[in-house]
């Protein structure tokens, strides 16, 4: 019987052990997205985030639901939130003298007040940003991957005059 909490536990793990379906599960942490937003934040070909999305499914990481020709999606569970939350902080413990690591193990007090993501508006925080980006002295701070890009391509289309 034990045995197979265990297995289960590491089928759960395996499907959250990959990079993208971790910044899924970053991008659904407050609210539901459709496929059609997911994809555009994370910049994915459409069938590789469905075979993501289906991995993440089939272990109730996540939820669908279909409304029209849309489906939105939300995690499943918030403490899916929680466990990766925890993890962060001991990857922020662990890395501590890395610079990369740096602007993720702020304070709360430092985290507030929020931002949004240049791109696509997202409400973030330091700790909870997929991605940062300095540009003149200025931190800006990402949903996922796609967002990060799209900035990267051309800061100054997202950047607000001072």
């Amino acid at each position: 019987m034990y045995s197979e909490v265990f297995f289960f536990h590491a089928k759960l793990l395996k499907a959250l052990s990959n990079p993208k379906r971790l910044e899924i599960l970053q991008l659904l942490r407050n609210q539901q997205l459709t496929v059609s937003e997911i994809q555009e934040m994370l910049s994915l070909p459409q069938g590789n985030l469905s075979q993501h999305l289906q991995v993440l499914r089939l272990s109730k990481v996540v939820e669908a639901k279909r409304d029209g020709k849309q489906i939105h999606y939300k995690v499943a569970h918030k403490n899916f939130i929680k466990a990766s939350d925890l993890m962060r902080e001991i990857l922020i413990e662990q890395h501590q003298n890395d610079p990369l690591i740096k602007d993720l193990g702020r304070k709360m007090t430092d985290l507030v007040p929020l931002s949004l993501d240049p791109v696509c508006k997202m409400r973030l925080s330091p700790k909870t940003a997929s991605f940062i980006s300095k540009l003149n002295g200025d931190s800006y701070y990402f949903c996922a991957s796609g967002c990060f890009e799209t900035f990267n391509k051309n800061p100054n289309k997202y950047i607000r005059k001072k």
